[in-house]
């Protein structure tokens, strides 16, 4: 079924109404979240800017481009063959460079 979402909404939902002085009030027994760091897992968890990271190693495996795999000449990456939309010169181009 349609729904009108033009027309003014009725109130026969049975809900009643709270007036607003009530939603400000202080609930008893509400509590507030209120989570606890200390002071150096504040700084630990922040890389500054200009920071020397010099004496971090990456280790990264580097795979070749497979049979059935072409490097895009336009966006370099290494796509799927079925990826390929032309070639021009020996040189592959991916669909959504050329599209």
């Amino acid at each position: 079924m349609a729904q009108d979402y033009d027309a003014p909404r009725g109130t026969d939902d049975g809900s009643e109404t709270i007036p607003l002085e009530g939603l400000n009030a202080p609930r008893e027994g509400a509590r507030t979240a209120v989570m606890e760091l200390d002071e150096p897992d504040l700084v630990d968890g922040f890389d500054l800017p200009g920071a020397d990271l010099s004496g971090i190693e990456l280790t990264v495996e580097v795979v070749p481009v497979q049979a059935d795999e072409f490097t895009c000449m336009s966006c370099f990456l290494v796509r799927h063959r079925t990826q390929k939309a032309t070639e021009k010169n020996g040189l592959s181009y991916c669909a959504d460079c050329e599209g």
